[in-house]
């Protein structure tokens, strides 16, 4: 095939399957916007901001499992502004493909127009940065951006398109296709392995299955659920995976950790045998700290990836292995040895304490508390979480931003099937959520779609408005509005005596923006309302944000244990 480097580009892409890709025209990469012109099988998402599409490529690829695919047509300040949400997809174990425009080559190194080291740039923050050097190796590059972003574990990779190289024309012989290049097969473990396994847990009598992104992002559950029924074992999920099992099942706790409920925490402090099912018992999950995980438990880490096993506890056995591949091999296991761990006791007070915490956390909520300062009811976050309870579909999948809203939010929702849960995970990135939602959708059109975002981070990224009403993305954005960066004045308030400075905000009304961009806007001050005006939202057939007004002194400080040396004796 004689092709331009433009038209290798996009051919490649197709040979990948991909379906969509997410980007911003620019004059570095015209060649393979015209090449996409012609693509029948791509359809492009054309962003206000190649941070939010980045976002949205990431969304996309957690709820599809393929890549998600960003486009920076301009080199320099379209490259840079990659630079944010490429950083949160490598945080989340994201595989972004990340393409952007870059100089002319023979215009390296003297400081040419919008000229920046893209390739040093990225390194730092994926897994891997190339800069294409001619037509005839576009195929082979993007082919090998798109195996490294797959390979374990998981992450973006971002590749430089230079002008003459895109527009140059080449020979190009037939691309290979996915499975010429990439495993298909994922590895399991040894008999050995599994066997020394199954006898420690059936002879455990406080053990929990701890999981991870591994099990949630390939819908595994199933496995999960019959591994843990034939043990009598409850099952915790690390933060940010609390959707890993269904929320109804009897063993399932919740989240664990600093950030999870009281239930599933008290469990991994005190389990004697902990199976750790693709998680790296990371920062969210425990603060590398033995205060929320029990020192003396035997932990088993199941991970495809060898540099995270025993990273930041010592484990009595890790097995290198893909987690679902081990849960069904383990499973099968014991069910030949026709045995259950002996945790009958521990597992009846698990499943009791559970209960009384869902009926407590239902009867403390909080509907509306007077504001003194502003001289008017608000709504709580607590009463607003249990109406968003009843009230949102049970296949509704839920994006999250960072924040003291969004974090109170992530454990006090109920997530009912996996894949309901998208969050900026270890990052902690406000700005995330509405445009990742955008992304969710894209993957998922039949289910609905619901971001929740601060006041704050809905500012920052509310131009995606416009892609989401040219798009027809119907998604529902819910702004808990509390004029403030929550997080930080509550920091403020609880250990700087209350010497607020840049905390409080202004916001237009996001309702009545929301109109002005041609999607649906609804305002919330009562609780009452609530189910009706998600409805509405829901079955609008456009975009739609409810902007929720909520307590501004109704505030929480996560990390205390960053400031303990302010603490007051």
């Amino acid at each position: 095939m004689k092709l331009t480097g433009g038209q290798a580009a996009v051919k490649a892409l197709e040979i990948e399957n991909t379906s969509h890709v997410f980007g911003l025209i620019g004059s570095a990469t015209m060649e393979l916007f015209d090449a996409l012109y012609s693509s029948e099988t791509i359809t492009f998402i054309g962003v206000r901001d190649e941070r939010t599409g980045t976002h949205m490529a990431d969304g996309f690829a957690r709820a599809s499992g393929k890549p998600g695919v960003i486009l920076a047509g301009q080199n320099g300040p379209g490259a840079t502004n990659l630079v944010t949400g490429l950083a949160q997809a490598k945080a989340a174990f994201s595989p972004v493909i990340s393409l952007a425009g870059a100089l002319s080559t023979e215009h390296l190194y003297r400081d040419a127009f919008q000229e920046v080291d893209q390739e040093a740039l990225f390194k730092s923050i994926t897994k891997k940065s190339w800069t294409v050097p001619s037509a005839e190796r576009v195929p082979e590059l993007m082919r090998e951006a798109f195996r490294t972003a797959l390979a374990p574990r998981r992450g973006p990779v971002h590749l430089n398109l230079p002008r003459n190289v895109l527009s140059a024309t080449a020979e190009i012989s037939e691309m290979q296709h996915p499975e010429q290049y990439r495993p298909l097969t994922p590895a399991a473990a040894s008999d050995d392995t599994v066997k020394t396994t199954a006898k420690k847990l059936v002879t455990a009598k406080q053990p929990i299955i701890l999981v991870g992104g591994a099990i949630k992002n390939t819908e595994a559950y199933e496995i999960v659920l019959d591994l843990a029924e034939q043990l009598h074992c409850p099952i915790v999920s690390a933060p940010g995976h609390g959707d890993a099992i269904p929320f109804s099942h009897p063993l399932n706790a919740g989240q664990m950790g600093p950030r999870g409920n009281i239930v599933a925490s008290r469990l991994a402090k005190e389990a004697d045998v902990i199976l750790a099912l693709g998680t790296r018992l990371g920062f969210n999950s425990t603060f590398y700290s033995y205060d929320n995980i029990n020192a003396k438990a035997d932990i088993i880490q199941v991970e495809h990836e060898p540099t995270a096993i025993g990273r930041h506890f010592p484990v009595s056995l890790g097995i290198l292995a893909d987690a679902p591949v081990f849960a069904q091999q383990l499973g099968q296991t014991i069910s030949a040895m026709q045995k259950r761990c002996q945790a009958d006791a521990w597992c009846t007070t698990f499943q009791a304490e559970r209960s009384a915490y869902l009926e407590k956390r239902d009867a403390d909520a909080i509907d509306y508390a007077f504001n003194k300062d502003l001289q008017r009811d608000f709504i709580q976050p607590s009463g607003l979480f249990k109406a968003l309870r009843s009230a949102l579909p049970t296949d509704a999948a839920i994006t999250m931003d960072a924040g003291t809203l969004c974090l109170q939010a992530t454990d006090n929702l109920n997530y009912h099937q996996p894949k309901s849960l998208f969050t900026p995970l270890d990052f902690g990135l406000v700005g995330f959520s509405f445009a990742c939602g955008l992304g969710v959708k894209l993957a998922m059109p039949e289910r609905p779609v619901i971001s929740f975002m601060g006041d704050g981070g809905f500012g920052m990224t509310v131009s995606e408005l416009s892609t989401a009403v040219d798009y027809g993305i119907n998604t529902v954005t819910i702004v808990m509005n509390n004029g403030s960066w929550g997080a930080e004045k509550a920091y403020q308030r609880d250990f700087f005596g209350g010497r607020y400075i840049g905390a409080d905000i202004t916001s237009p009304p996001f309702d009545k923006l929301a109109e002005l961009y041609g999607a649906k806007g609804y305002a919330v001050d009562r609780l009452d309302t609530l189910p009706d005006v998600l409805n509405a939202a829901l079955s609008c057939g456009k975009p739609a944000v409810i902007d929720i007004s909520v307590d501004p002194a109704a505030l929480y400080s996560f990390r205390r244990d960053s400031f303990t040396h302010r603490a007051k004796e």
